[in-house]
């Protein structure tokens, strides 16, 4: 489990996708210390398990699925030198400072624009379209997670499933988003309190269970 604190950027040395799966390679040497083999991380929003780690970075294994659902399989795809962002995970005594992250990314969306907002501020508009099959978990200021980003949705666009996004100087100074333009692949994971709400719903408006069956019947004599 993570925050959507982004910790530290890393840069991509390697990325191989094959049609059974994929490794994945990132030079981060600020964070390569505390990193040992088997642990989760964070990569753009995406929870993977280090596989080989050195003093300069770590390598993960992708699977088929993490290639499908993600944006390590999207175009345009990622490539040598780009910049990903880094969340270990959350401990007992780590700050909560954005909102619970699972990196179970959901899905992917398309960035449809990166704006300065009233000159001077620093900061930005950032714009995400969203799938249909997705939409139904935004909330206009609620929070979405975008590459690993903890963000709160500022303004909300159903008929063109646009999220905007409003980026403070921080957070675009210290994220890949910065680096983000229009037709960008990006992961995107809903707030798990909605899936949650959702399936107790589901389950509630659902018939009851049935103990009749075809054998039963047979058996009674009908």
């Amino acid at each position: 489990m993570f925050t959507g604190i982004i910790e530290q950027r890393g840069t991509i040395r390697a990325l191989e996708i094959t049609s059974s799966g994929g490794r994945l390679t990132v030079d981060a040497p600020n964070l390569a210390a505390s990193l040992n083999n088997s642990e989760s991380i964070a990569v753009n929003g995406c929870c993977l398990t280090v596989v080989a780690s050195n003093d300069q970075g770590f390598s993960a294994d992708l699977s088929v699925e993490t290639i499908r659902k993600t944006s390590f399989g999207a175009a345009p795809a990622l490539k040598i030198g780009s910049h990903v962002n880094l969340e270990e995970p959350l401990s007992p005594l780590k700050e909560l400072g954005g909102h619970f992250v699972l990196g179970h990314v959901d899905t992917t969306g398309r960035v449809t624009q990166l704006a300065p907002e009233a000159a001077g501020s620093g900061s930005w508009t950032y714009g995400v379209e969203v799938p249909q099959d997705f939409a139904r978990y935004v909330v206009s200021k609620g929070s979405i997670t975008i590459d690993g980003i903890s963000l709160t949705v500022a303004r909300w666009h159903p008929h063109s499933r646009v999220v905007e996004i409003a980026v403070i100087p921080y957070t675009y100074e210290h994220t890949n988003i910065r680096e983000r333009k229009p037709g960008d692949a990006v992961n995107v994971e809903a707030d798990i309190l909605g899936k949650y709400v959702e399936r107790y719903l589901e389950a509630r408006n659902a018939p009851p269970p049935s103990n009749i069956s075809l054998a039963r019947l047979v058996e009674e004599g009908f």
